[in-house]
């Protein structure tokens, strides 16, 4: 029996490119499922989509990650490819993909961009894209070099253990720690990035959304490292905590007396938050292990991705990967 495989493309006001990608999907992918989520687009992106031969369904709520929530709850496939509708991805791609995630077996492959025209980031993009993804590799593990990418292929149980708990364009990062945390096999295959058709218009806000997914970092790593993050809050207090206590116990020496008791209380005081926080640092660190523990057995009740009995894969792309098994690209 072959395997089920899915598209599923985001997208808001995007009539200019949306057909062009369903055709190029629809190609490469001929068996596939091709679903647009249509995230209340105000022209004719809906009639586009129609016309190209996807499935349409809308999401009324703002925002990339409000689609992908609800396409990971309706969708069930062996195999979950998403795209942004925008056509700066290369969908010619797909198959590769689609194959090198049966091949493996991964729970995850990344379309890390290319860039080949020298206009396909806006400025500022492809430096704030390094930044972040140095943050994350920095907390969470070296297996990424392409954070935000929005083209990946998903096996069905990292779907079914995926929260997607994200609003909007911070998806991809909430994506690629999870795959981090629970040490998913995860590959990375490169992919072309060129500028968007004529007529369309990035819908990501350089600032706030930047913004937006530094905070998002910022909470998975209070979530997913406590004990580093209580650490280094308990490490500043205990710094406070030493500078004003430091010059009272010099006096104290010096003279057995403590002229400056006010301070005393106050660096006692301090130091014993520091001591606290620490404590609820680790105790979080017990019950992050136990969510872990909790999607990993989520993760396992279902089979890792197969190409099927009757499957042949056509000749499989070299990538770059992640975990034990590595090969270069």
């Amino acid at each position: 029996m072959s395997p089920v495989i899915a598209c599923v493309v985001p997208c808001y006001n995007e009539e200019a490119a949306i057909g062009k990608v369903v055709r190029d999907l629809r190609a490469s992918l001929p068996e596939a499922v091709i679903y647009v989520y249509d995230n209340a687009s105000t022209d004719n992106t809906l009639a586009e989509a129609l016309k190209a031969g996807a499935i349409v369904r809308q999401e009324p709520r703002k925002g990339k990650g409000n689609v992908i929530r609800r396409a990971f709850a309706d969708v069930e496939a062996d195999a979950l490819l998403i795209i942004d509708g925008d056509d700066t991805y290369d969908a010619t791609r797909a198959r590769e993909m689609v194959d090198l995630l049966f091949e493996g077996p991964y729970d995850q492959v990344v379309g890390a961009r290319r860039e080949i025209t020298d206009t396909a980031y806006r400025a500022g993009h492809a430096v704030g894209n390094k930044m972040l993804t140095g943050a994350v590799r920095s907390l969470f593990g070296n297996d990424v070099s392409d954070m935000l990418s929005g083209y990946r292929v998903f096996s069905r149980r990292y779907i079914k253990s995926f929260p997607a708990l994200s609003r909007e364009f911070e998806t991809e990062t909430e994506m690629t720690v999870h795959a981090l945390s629970l040490r998913l096999p995860t590959a990375e295959l490169e992919v072309d990035f060129k500028d968007r058709p004529a007529g369309s218009v990035s819908k990501l806000r350089t600032y706030r959304d930047g913004w937006r997914i530094l905070k998002l970092i910022l909470g998975l790593a209070r979530r997913q490292r406590p004990s580093l993050f209580h650490s280094v809050i308990a490490g500043l207090l205990a710094l406070v905590s030493l500078t004003l206590g430091v010059p009272v116990i010099a006096e104290f020496v010096e003279s057995g007396t403590v002229p400056r008791f006010p301070t005393a209380i106050l660096a006692a005081s301090i130091m014993i938050i520091a001591v606290l926080v620490l404590l609820v640092g680790y105790i979080l660190e017990s019950f992050m292990h136990m969510r872990q523990e909790q999607s990993r057995l989520a993760h396992l009740m279902y089979p890792a991705p197969s190409f099927g009995a009757d499957f042949v894969p056509e000749a499989l792309p070299e990538a770059t990967v992640s975990g034990s098994d590595v090969r270069t690209a």
